[in-house]
């Protein structure tokens, strides 16, 4: 009997050793394994507008939320030189301006992430404008900036001209990233959607064009438009609508045009934008080059014919001539059109307000929030200044930028007041700034944002404290041990119960 209780008993020890070992080890090899994110990925933007271009450079970790990157600018460089849109006549020009900034961009990206890293350029208004002027000059542009990429390191996925409700949408996506309207952080860290956050406006003022961008009172009653964005798991219903040609430098052309057709002198003409004291000559084509001005041409135009401005520094008369950029006789008195016919619902919200706008309002030496008052005031002395007392006032002086501020105060002033309808109650809701953290407020990161929902993600690394091939062979070789214990057991005690049913034969003594 002991010896059959004894195999019995290692059995069983063997057996309960088995199983704990096998729990242990699964359990160990989920709480320890850690878990290694895939490291950075890369994406660079450049923002070819009509004025100039701009590098800029994002990284998000290679595990995604939701589908849509974490993304943060890490560099921005300006290239030196005009848009893309001036190198119509000669395209091949272009890669030497674009070559410093490359270069810098590839010292920020490490070196072996180069051929994985996307380039995507855009072009806004100034291409929209070169390619209805002349498609083929357009065309050889974006060419040139093709073979130009094929030589890169990166990964170029192509350079297209950016339609005005799309350079819109992104520039109203990247202000509410920035602001952390899509995602934040919660206590444990981890990206959550904000709750009942409200969504901001975007006011963008370019070169050749201005974006409107807001998600409007009651979204359904304006679907016909309103563009659907889908971020992070969610769908936003947003207004916008881009007005080619009232960027800030086609509206300023648009105005020296009118003036000269308004002045009985076509060699001297009086600006009462520009500030007192200040002369300038421009070529007719300067400012009669460009497709917005191409109706106000006079018949006796010559390209190269030099026009001389004068400044007078006339605040009022400034106001008077701005207003006659815009129609605003097309909406006939509807409240949801508040100029050159155009739908748009009654503006809703804060608002942000960046590019053109940040810098003339940074010009005026306002910052941030203020009432419409102070506005009006800054506005008025300043376009009272003699261009001699502008140099002792401005911090940056710049001729080209310094002259035309009195003009870009009163056209912000026109467009925001009778174009967009913001009121003395509504103008504090606008934010002028140039940027959240370290990220400019730009298209370009809505664009990448948008861009990043095509690039699949990466999932996590993760690292085991036991190789898989181990892991399995120990719970191959545990679980066999067991079952061995298990089945000797079962064994014994098939044999014990057979033994006890054996009939005994008794021994009955009969006597004789």
């Amino acid at each position: 009997r002991m010896l059959t209780r004894t195999p019995s008993v290692v059995a069983q020890v063997f057996l309960l050793l088995s199983i704990v070992l096998v729990i242990a080890i699964a359990v160990i090899q989920i709480n320890q394994q850690q878990i290694l994110s895939p490291g950075l990925k890369y994406g660079i933007v450049l923002d070819a507008g009509s004025s100039r271009t701009t590098v800029y450079v994002y990284e998000w970790p290679a595990e995604k939320e939701n589908n849509t990157g974490v993304v943060s600018q890490t560099f921005k460089c300006n290239v030196k030189g005009p848009g893309i849109s001036s190198y119509g006549s000669s395209p091949g020009a272009l890669a030497k301006p674009l070559d410093d900034c490359l270069n810098k961009v590839k010292e920020r990206i490490p070196v072996h992430l180069h051929k994985n890293t996307s380039v995507y350029l855009g072009a806004t208004a100034g291409m929209r404008l070169l390619r209805l002027q002349n498609e083929s000059a357009a065309n050889e542009v974006l060419a040139s900036v093709q073979s130009y990429f094929r030589a890169q390191p990166f990964e170029f996925r192509g350079a297209q001209i950016i339609t005005g409700p799309e350079e819109g949408v992104y520039g109203w996506i990247t202000a509410n990233y920035l602001m952390g309207n899509f995602l934040e952080r919660n206590l444990w860290r981890t990206w959550v959607h904000p709750y009942r956050k409200e969504t901001v406006g975007a006011l963008d003022l370019g070169g050749a064009s201005t974006q409107i961008s807001f998600i409007p009172e009651d979204p359904e009653e304006h679907l016909n438009s309103t563009l659907q964005v889908k971020l992070y798991g969610y769908n936003y219903n947003v207004y916008t609508h881009s007005y080619q040609c009232y960027g800030r430098d086609e509206a300023e052309k648009r105005l020296l045009a009118l003036l000269l057709q308004k002045s009985s002198a076509s060699a001297n003409v009086d600006n009462p934008c520009y500030p007192k004291n200040y002369n300038t000559a421009l070529t007719m084509k300067d400012f009669f080059g460009s497709l917005c001005t191409q109706s106000l041409r006079p018949a006796n135009y010559y390209p190269n014919q030099l026009v001389n401005f004068h400044g007078t520094g006339d605040p009022g008369l400034c106001q008077e001539m701005v207003s006659l950029l815009f129609n605003l006789t097309a909406c006939r008195d509807r409240e949801d059109c508040p100029f050159n016919g155009i739908h748009q619902p009654k503006v809703k919200g804060n608002f942000v307000a960046f590019s053109g706008f940040y810098y003339t309002i940074n010009a005026l030496n306002l910052s941030g929030q203020f009432s419409l008052d102070d506005f009006n005031s800054s506005m008025w002395f300043f376009c009272s200044q003699s261009w001699a007392q502008l140099q002792s006032m401005l911090p940056k002086f710049e001729e080209i930028y310094a002259r035309s501020y009195c003009f870009s105060a009163n056209f912000i002033y026109y467009l925001l007041v009778h174009g967009y309808n913001f009121s003395a109650e509504t103008w504090p809701q606008i934010h002028f700034q140039k940027e959240v953290g370290n990220s400019s407020i730009a298209w370009s990161l809505g664009y990448m944002l948008s861009l990043t929902n095509m690039i699949p993600a990466e999932g996590k690394l993760i690292q085991l404290p036991l190789k898989p091939s181990l892991f399995a062979g120990l719970l191959v070789f545990l679980t066999a041990t067991a079952m061995l214990c298990l089945l000797f057991l079962v064994y014994l005690c098939v044999v014990s119960h057979q033994r006890k049913n054996i009939p005994r034969v008794e021994h009955v003594f009969i006597p004789e």
